[in-house]
């Protein structure tokens, strides 16, 4: 029997004690090397996780080599039952039995049906009652093109709000969205210009330099003070665009009360609020949709990832006074797929019967504990922050220089590091925010407390290796 799979059988939670790191020495393998010399430039992910899987099951997933790793990346926040979830599988397979038409456009069948009554369900009532919805091509990026067209068209207003450290998409309207500058410098002018950047409530690095209650009141102040002054040079926009927690901009928790405040502060002045809970929403950060932990209500809502059940779909919902657009105003072929919609709702029914946001607010609390613990041994662990299973580690250099705020700098090349020896210890991690210096964790909402304890007895001795090397 090889020792891969002796290994795999001998750990069903994918366990790797330090004699057995052997195993995960990465080389190139034939599907590897094809993928770099066949794929675009643009590939992302493959970089820094070079891995040829074959097999996936609930928080596992297995390699060509038979190696098996704990995916804590989730097809960033996708799966949000895992890979290959029993329910998710007997709804594909019933659609198939069925014999339902895969693809229909926006014409409506039973499952379409069933797909909205799902969602409007959980959706907070007060939305959901005079809410609309927008069936979009099968990227959360075509659901913000979706909703940039539907507030131009209803407010006769063409700028746009968006924050520094967001991230929307990658066509070129969402790009425009986009707080990082990596992406768009190559592009020159962006499409849709008129997008005015504002200060994200980032707490531990505070763009006004003050940080808890007086950063928040800072925020606001400056927000209003923009919106009123006859002098600011911005016109009054169309919409506020935001995450509740900025997921690749380094996960970056609002605070409640600017939340509150930016909901006031738009409704009062007639500006549409777009809540981007493409990553956050669907339990991840401990409440169905992350917008509810400050009670708000958007007036848009853009929704992907986790609303397929591992398949494409996106989707925006959006209250009935924005409603103006005529017909044909937004299409796309794949926004009828029928299999995701069914793989949607079973997902949706799950995470209701089985009340996984409040799981996920359990679990995400016990890593957070693990985190934290480590922080106290750890000062390279400079910020520990997000919410549910929505979480990240913002990795400093503790004897560089301090910021307004007595910080440390980040360190992009530690956070290199721990992936990489996460990647040897069977541990899949991504990066994100400035300069790649958060690790975050995504895992799939059904984690139990043994898997979290498992996955941080890793990044335990994956981080003690990073920091010795």
């Amino acid at each position: 029997m090889p020792a891969a799979t002796r290994f795999a059988q001998a750990h069903p939670l994918g366990a790797v004690t330090a004699s057995e790191e052997a195993l995960y020495e990465f080389t190139l393998s034939p599907l590897l090397e094809r993928q770099q010399r066949q794929e675009s430039n643009a590939r992302s992910y493959p970089r820094r996780l070079p891995l040829a899987l074959k097999r996936g099951r609930g928080i596992e997933v297995e390699d060509v080599e038979g190696r098996t790793f704990i995916d804590c990346l989730a097809g960033a926040g996708t799966l949000a039952l895992g890979h290959n979830h029993a329910v998710v599988i007997e709804a594909i397979q019933q659609v198939l039995a069925d014999e339902l038409p895969l693809h229909t456009l926006d014409l409506t069948t039973p499952v379409k049906d069933q797909f909205v009554q799902d969602l409007f369900g959980l959706l907070p009532q007060a939305f959901a009652t005079d809410a609309k919805i927008q069936f979009c091509g099968p990227t959360g990026t075509d659901a913000v093109e979706a909703a940039l067209k539907l507030v131009r068209t209803a407010t006769g207003r063409s700028t746009v709000l968006s924050f520094h450290g967001g991230y929307h998409g990658m066509s070129l309207g969402a790009l425009a969205l986009m707080g990082s500058l990596g992406a768009k410098q190559p592009m020159g002018a962006m499409v849709g210009q008129g997008v005015q950047f504002m200060p994200y409530p980032y707490d531990y690095r505070c763009p006004f330099g003050l940080g808890g209650e007086a950063g928040v009141r800072a925020n606001l102040n400056y927000l209003e003070n923009l919106l009123n002054d006859p002098e600011s040079g911005v016109q009054k926009p169309a919409a506020v665009i935001l995450e509740v927690v900025q997921g690749e901009g380094g996960v970056v928790p609002a605070d409640l009360d600017w939340l509150r405040g930016v909901r006031r502060i738009t409704e009062e002045a007639g500006i549409a609020l777009i809540v981007d809970e493409i990553q956050s929403g669907f339990g991840r950060t401990g409440k169905m949709f992350a917008f509810e932990h400050a009670g708000i209500v958007p007036d848009v809502v853009v929704l992907s990832k986790a609303i397929g059940g591992s398949l494409p779909l996106a989707v925006m919902v959006y209250r009935e006074w924005l409603d103006k657009w005529l017909p044909g105003a937004h299409a796309g072929t794949f926004r009828g797929n029928q299999m995701a919609m069914a793989a949607g709702s079973a997902v949706m029914r799950y995470l209701k019967d089985h009340d996984l946001p409040a799981h996920a607010g359990q679990m995400g609390a016990r890593l957070r504990e693990h985190l934290l613990r480590l922080q106290r041994d750890f000062p390279q662990l400079g910020d520990v922050r997000g919410r549910g299973l929505m979480l990240g580690v913002e990795l400093v250099e503790p004897d560089g220089r301090l910021d307004l705020q007595g910080h440390p700098p980040r360190d992009s090349a530690l956070a290199r590091r721990i992936q990489r020896e996460c990647l040897k210890r069977g541990l899949i991690l991504e990066l994100g925010g400035r300069d790649g210096a958060v690790v975050r964790f995504l895992p799939p909402l059904i984690i139990t407390a043994e898997q979290v304890d498992e996955v941080m007895a890793r990044f335990e001795r994956a981080l003690s290796a990073a920091i010795q090397n």
